[in-house]
């Protein structure tokens, strides 16, 4: 059989409460050149009865203790088959129906590039927009982007699976970011669709440990783009986040 264009892959855990709006979205996908593969940590609640019950042609659920998000990851790129991989977790959902035909329409008739990215929005728990992501997709992405930080969304990058490596598992919070990167690298061109792909809901596990995560990126990033570099962007990274709260604090006022 003709391996599909996408393999979509949702990691979860006990995520009843979160997992149906993935799952509706990604059943109401008109592209329907795709695999669903959900990895799931062994839940003990309705995660994949809810899963099983969805109605998702090409579904397949792998179900097993896990060692970390990043894991899980790693078990669903080891079973992804497709020309390109989307991680969307439990909670995220693209943001319509003909969002996946995008992600297809730029594949096929960009010379399959490395990396198919957008922009994002956060939602909260009932759907609804809260905000645009602080860190806006760039029009031209390249390796040198990400020394700005996480600037596309790892739920709206798409890579083309032969460019990928597995996840390093050593980073609990932000592998992702060093997944990314290490993608960019063997990239030789990369499409941006100008449009919001990915509905992020606010509040992940990486949301919730905030702190720790951008201690690792920190890291990462001094790995790939260097020491000094990196810490004078974190000043500017600063200077930024200061000027945020401010101009939010006087909205409120």
């Amino acid at each position: 059989m003709t391996p599909p264009l996408f393999s979509i892959i949702t990691v979860a855990r006990n995520a009843a409460n979160t997992i149906q709006a993935t799952l509706d979205s990604v059943r109401s996908q008109t592209c329907r050149d795709f695999e669903y593969l959900l990895i799931d940590g062994a839940s003990t609640d309705d995660t994949v009865r809810l899963a099983e019950k969805s109605g998702i042609e090409g579904m397949r659920v792998l179900s097993e203790p896990d060692n970390g998000i990043y894991d899980a990851m790693n078990k669903g790129l080891g079973m992804a088959t497709g020309e390109y991989v989307i991680f969307l977790n439990a909670g995220d959902a693209f943001h319509a129906p003909g969002t996946l035909q995008q992600y297809a329409d730029a594949a096929r008739n960009d010379s399959r590039p490395g990396v198919i990215y957008g922009q994002t929005q956060l939602v909260d728990a009932q759907r609804n927009r809260v905000a645009d992501r602080h860190l806006r997709a760039p029009e031209q992405l390249t390796l040198q982007s990400f020394g700005h930080g996480m600037v596309v969304c790892h739920q709206a990058f798409a890579a083309l699976r032969k460019l990928t490596s597995t996840f390093d598992t050593t980073y609990r919070y932000s592998s992702d970011y060093d997944w990314c990167v290490r993608c960019l690298q063997h990239s030789r061109h990369n499409h941006y669709i100008d449009d919001i792909v990915i509905d992020y809901l606010n509040e992940g596990v990486t949301t919730a440990n905030h702190r720790r995560s951008l201690i690792e990126r920190f890291k990462i990033m001094c790995r790939y783009y260097g020491t000094m570099t990196t810490v004078l962007r974190h000043v500017a990274f600063l200077g930024r986040h200061l000027h945020r709260r401010l101009t939010n604090r006087n909205m409120k006022q």
